[in-house]
């Protein structure tokens, strides 16, 4: 579980911050792919003993293939299900790739009298199938309870038995479900990284309908009607149904740090700007645990409180003054409540646009800055203000958001003062936060043909660039030093809080089980904020070049470690461990020498271009 947040002071004077533990286990970018967790085993070292690593003796997957990896005396052959596995490394390390049948494949790996037996389980990515005159099992939507508008569209769907007569009972109406057209699914969001995203057809068939209700009140439960061959069945829905007054209103008001607002009533919707605590909104609809916000915007029920107000919460303003303090110039947007907002951000310029908000603005005070060459505003009809600040170079270093008391803080972050008068130490003036990836017998991360975890390359390595970015002048936090089981947000919290320069998140890779081991091999870099974009792309090519690795590719990704926006933060993928060339490369003490001097030569030279 997570540790105990160490001070602050400490920390700092100790060269330690905290560290995280994904919240699912594998590789780097497979913290979004549950496929990816690995079973806790001892490492085998000894290459004359058949091991391995990946899949577990069981294992589960939607996959319509999956890789063996794993090694054994390269003196032999290494058989899968009888046949020779071709292509092995110098060490006899393999990574082949077998297709599956939906639902039991026994898989045999031998060498000699050395035998292993995995039952790899293929579930389909079909919804359920009905069974009889049944609806599916799981398939009745709405599956939660919600709360909508008066006049608000609300969709039922259900997968039944082809021919079937499908209908919603709800509040005194008869809602009839049609059969659609042969549907699509989309594949998840890591099928980009094995170039795998086109949609895949569906064979179930799903009715569908819509009905609005206008008068507010409690609609009650739908019930799923079912007529096929003269039976009729019945089934209740899994939440009720609300429509709210649309004159009487409750507020939410965030009460974490950082509310999460996403794009839809769930985790799988995109993240907007995060909402500072204190942020008001009127609720203009719930779906289970979540609550829709009247900018359109969802959160968690867990991270505001909600009460009743004669009126939404709206604001106008005013006069607009901006501020330096060290290391800042900070913007303050004073209101008469605390508003969301939305932050756009490019490469020279930012903006803020305030939502529920009357621009009555004459007068802005803002001097000559150290980053922005220029601020503009705008009304935005009926009830928004953007605020575009225009920065005098075309690299960002960081920015945040805060409410104190009604006043809204925008905090812009000045350029490092690097010491340019000793060219041995390029990096004098900065701080580089690094961040090994995973940590402990809890979180393996990937793992190599041998056993070896990500964890152990990752914080060698790590230590390695450390040093190489101290000799060169950087003041350098690690966010681990040891076998540290800690979460995402410790290390997230450990980068707002020093506000370092850059933070670099080091991780090794490996794949989902239908991408191709054997095949796949390079450096990744991975941003989000797109104050990252530039260093995130210059750190790849760098490394590809001087190092004449190949290139796995520059990705936008959502991933915990790129989100910090104080700063820009940027996650390495520095190989794949799963492939059996690539490992050697990987553990080889001479080529980490080099990787960890290339990194540190990279962001010299990088920050020298800024």
């Amino acid at each position: 579980m997570c540790a105990k947040l160490y001070n602050l002071a400490r920390r700092l004077n100790r060269g330690k911050t905290m560290a995280n533990r994904w919240g699912m286990r594998a590789c780097g970018l497979g913290v979004i792919v549950p496929a990816l967790q690995f079973t806790i085993v001892q490492p085998a070292m000894a290459q004359d003993s058949l091991f391995v690593a990946y899949p577990p003796a069981n294992h589960t997957t939607v996959s319509d293939r999956i890789f063996f990896i794993g090694t054994a005396n390269p003196g032999s052959d290494v058989l899968l299900n009888g046949n020779p596995i071709a292509e092995r490394s110098p060490a006899g390390h393999f990574a082949p790739t077998l297709p599956l049948a939906i639902g039991n494949n026994r898989v045999t790996i031998t060498q000699g009298s050395e035998s292993l037996t995995f039952n790899i389980t293929r579930n389909s990515l079909e919804p359920p199938q009905p069974n009889g005159i049944a609806f599916a099992e799981g398939t009745l939507e709405p599956s939660r309870a919600l709360a909508r508008q008066p006049g608000e569209l609300i969709c039922f769907s259900a997968v039944a038995p082809p021919q079937a007569q499908v209908a919603v009972a709800l509040a005194g109406q008869t809602i009839p479900l049609s059969p659609q057209s042969a549907g699509v699914e989309l594949p998840p969001n890591y099928a980009v990284l094995t170039n795998q995203t086109d949609p895949y057809a569906l064979s179930a068939t799903q009715y569908g309908g819509c009905a609005t209700f206008n008068q507010p009140s409690n609609v009650g439960t739908p019930e799923f009607q079912l007529t096929l061959n003269g039976q009729t069945i019945t089934q209740v829905g899994s939440g009720p149904i609300e429509i709210l007054s649309p004159t009487t209103f409750q507020v939410a008001t965030v009460t974490v740090e950082s509310g999460i607002a996403r794009t839809g009533p769930s985790t799988n919707y995109s993240r907007l700007t995060p909402l500072p605590k204190d942020t008001r909104a009127a609720v203009t609809g719930r779906e289970g645990d979540w609550v829709r916000l009247d900018y359109g915007a969802w959160i968690r029920a867990s991270e505001v409180t909600v009460a009743a107000s004669p009126v939404p919460p709206t604001t106008t303003i005013r006069g607009v003054r901006s501020r330096q303090v060290p290391e800042w110039t900070e913007v303050i947007f004073p209101l008469q409540v605390p508003v969301p907002m939305r932050v756009e951000q490019d490469t020279t310029s930012l903006t803020l646009i305030l939502h529920n908000t009357v621009p009555q603005t004459d007068t802005i005070y803002f001097s000559d800055d150290p980053v922005v060459e220029r601020m503009d505003w705008q009304p935005i009809l009926p009830d928004k203000a953007s605020y575009t600040f225009h920065f005098k170079a075309d690299q960002q270093w960081g920015y945040k958001l805060r409410y104190e008391g009604t006043n809204l803080i925008l905090s812009l972050k000045h350029p490092p003062s690097v010491d340019t008068t000793n060219s041995a130490t390029p990096l004098g003036g900065t701080t580089i936060l690094l961040d090994p990836g995973h940590g402990s017998s809890e979180d393996l991360g990937a793992r190599g043909p041998t056993g070896l975890p990500e964890k152990d390359v990752v914080l060698l390595v790590s230590n390695l660039v450390r040093d190489e970015l101290e000799a060169l002048g950087a003041s350098v936090i690690m966010a681990r030093e040891g076998d540290d089981d800690l979460f995402p947000r410790d290390r997230v919290a450990v980068i707002n809080e020093t506000e370092p320069t850059m933070a670099l998140s080091l991780h090794y890779n490996a794949l989902p089980d239908n991408g191709d081991a054997l095949n796949t091999a390079g450096i990744g870099a991975f941003w989000y904020h797109p104050q990252a974009h530039d260093l995130a792309l210059f750190l790849h090519n760098y490394l590809v070049e001087t190092l004449d690795r190949p290139a796995y590719g520059v990705y936008w990704n959502n991933l915990a470690l790129t989100r910090p926006s104080v700063t820009p933060s940027v996650l390495l993928e520095l190989g794949f461990m799963i492939n059996p060339y690539e490992f050697e490369w990987i553990v080889d003490p001479d080529s980490q020498q080099q990787l960890a001097k290339a990194v540190a030569d990279g962001v010299a030279e990088w920050v020298a271009s800024r």
